[in-house]
């Protein structure tokens, strides 16, 4: 049983060791009835350089990470190949700048419900991380809650790998 317990938190400490990327202040903006997007925002940290490549979230039909920028004048929005996560540095995902887009909604997200979410990260090495989330739905104006909640599973930092 002692030998049992020393292999468990050998492997729980490999594995707080593997993780690169914490994810804090996320949520999600609410809709109204009939709204088809939203935006999910977040703050990535990671041990070191990394890209966040692609997001998934089973209550959309697509989900990107867009940008906002100026554009002669104009604010336009559009879809990043990948977002580059520099090594000890956070990066926001914040209304007005980057952040995911959940577009072709396939229900309104309201205030209190808690939206899955998936992030694919790869590190410098080449190697990617999932990590699950589950983010809080909040109205635009209402204080952010803190971290996102793992789905299921343990959690390590602010995320499940």
């Amino acid at each position: 049983m002692k030998n049992a317990l020393s292999v468990l938190s050998l492997s729980l400490l490999a594995s707080l060791a593997h993780a690169q990327v914490t994810v804090s202040e996320a949520w999600v903006r609410a809709t109204v009835a009939q709204q088809k997007a939203t935006g999910a925002f977040m703050q990535l940290e990671s041990k070191q350089d990394a890209k966040l490549l692609s997001v998934q979230s089973p209550v959309a039909g697509v989900a990107e990470v867009h940008e906002m920028a100026m554009d002669n004048g104009i604010m336009k929005m559009r879809p990043v190949p990948f977002l580059t996560l520099p090594a000890g540095k956070a990066v926001e995902l914040k209304p007005g700048g980057y952040h995911v887009m959940l577009m072709d909604l396939k229900a309104q997200v309201k205030d209190g419900d808690m939206v899955p979410l998936t992030l694919v990260v790869e590190a410098q090495d080449g190697k990617r991380q999932s990590l699950d989330l589950k983010l809080p739905v909040r109205l635009m104006n209402k204080p952010t809650t803190g971290q996102a909640a793992p789905m299921g599973g343990h959690m390590h930092g602010e995320h499940k790998h």
